[in-house]
């Protein structure tokens, strides 16, 4: 769906003559890298720590977990 929406907004960029909204390609490029390792990073630290309000997620359900963290 994101690949979707930015096929358009590209699309009417251009269709429209205006400059496409978007960083110049090294700094785009830098931008999704450290993005991308600022994610992948917090995500590793964060996995030694369970989850201290897992049983306050309600979840898709929207039921309540029971039993402590998955």
């Amino acid at each position: 769906m994101g690949l979707l929406l930015g096929l358009l907004i590209g699309a009417g960029c251009r269709l429209a003559g205006i400059p496409l909204p978007a960083p110049q390609a090294l700094i785009g490029a830098l931008l999704v890298l450290a993005m991308t390792l600022g994610y992948s990073l917090t995500g590793l630290l964060n996995r030694c720590r369970p989850a201290t309000q897992a049983d306050n997620c309600g979840g898709p359900s929207g039921q309540r977990q029971t039993g402590g963290t998955r």
